[in-house]
């Protein structure tokens, strides 16, 4: 039995998940050290899905031991999932604010019951991840060696878990109730959209709250020097993409296209909620065939 998995005050893990293409085969892992550690996943399956079932595994595994469980995670989508909206989607009967189908619904219900009895003895904290933060490094490692085991056919493995510990996961599949994100679902099915088409899905789908919550769907989107100019002034990079999540549900407006070479469109769009309409501008460069947003600002209208 190793000595990090028996007679401590507090267990002290990071958790993880990785996707190769978002949806691709997909990944997870938790780590306490080297003697004490799990991993898996699925030939489909989301980054979301990934961080999601790492922690329920852990959750699991140490359903047994009194101790108090402290977890790392670089997702504020599966910390904020657990600690704050859980509550108001189960009061919905699993609904979001939007009354749309909470995504992953199986794996949160999971989560939920994971949780019961404990909540006063789990600690959940973020943490930058590919950052040097030890234990989440070595998380996310095992996490992408299970997604890479996937993507050549054959099972990863699954580590030497936590002694006494079981496991039951929930039958996870991509989107679970609502679908992931399809950045081409507005385009009826166009086998080939226009570059203008495409930008403008792209443009779309970064209002999701399954892409902003999914921090290497955005950077995918994103150019490398993507900055954005906010109402407040605030200058943003993508060095600040740890600090977007969810926004209330806006109006989406295509205002106009701007062909301004062949690898660069201006978009002009316009959000609105009830009480604000925000015009708005988004540059999208092409490189090395693919579209990244390079430059955003928005401006409220009177």
């Amino acid at each position: 039995m190793h000595p990090s998995c028996q007679d401590v005050a507090v267990i002290i893990a990071a958790a993880d998940g990785s996707a190769l293409g978002n949806p691709g085969p997909a990944g997870w892992a938790w780590y306490v050290d080297d003697g004490c550690w799990a991993s898996g996943g699925w030939p489909r399956g989301t980054n979301n899905m990934g961080e999601l079932m790492a922690v329920l595994d852990l959750l699991q595994q140490t359903a047994h031991v009194d101790d108090e469980l402290h977890v790392f995670c670089d997702s504020k989508y599966v910390i904020d999932s657990v600690t704050k909206w859980m509550p108001g989607w189960k009061r919905k009967g699993w609904k979001k604010s939007d009354g749309k189908p909470v995504l992953n619904v199986e794996l949160m219900k999971a989560l939920d019951a994971a949780m019961e009895g404990r909540r006063d003895r789990v600690r959940f904290e973020w943490v930058k991840g590919h950052a040097g933060h030890e234990l989440n490094e070595a998380a996310d490692k095992r996490a992408n060696a299970a997604a890479t085991a996937y993507q050549r056919g054959v099972e990863p493995d699954a580590g030497p878990g936590f002694v006494g510990g079981s496991s039951a996961h929930p039958a996870a599949t991509v989107g679970q109730v609502e679908e992931e994100p399809d950045l081409f679902s507005d385009l009826g099915g166009a086998p080939e959209p226009s570059d203008e088409e495409h930008v403008v899905a792209m443009e779309r789908s970064m209002l999701s709250d399954e892409v902003r919550t999914d921090r290497a769907a955005m950077a995918a989107l994103l150019h490398p020097d993507w900055q954005e100019v906010g109402r407040s002034g605030r200058l943003w990079t993508r060095d600040d993409l740890d600090e977007l999540g969810p926004i209330d549900p806006v109006d989406f407006e295509v205002v106009s296209t701007h062909r301004l070479g062949p690898d660069t469109i201006l978009l002009l769009w316009r959000t609105s909620t009830a009480d604000r309409s925000t015009l708005r501008s988004t540059l999208w460069v092409r490189t090395g065939g693919q579209w990244q947003a390079r430059f955003h600002q928005g401006t409220d209208e009177p």
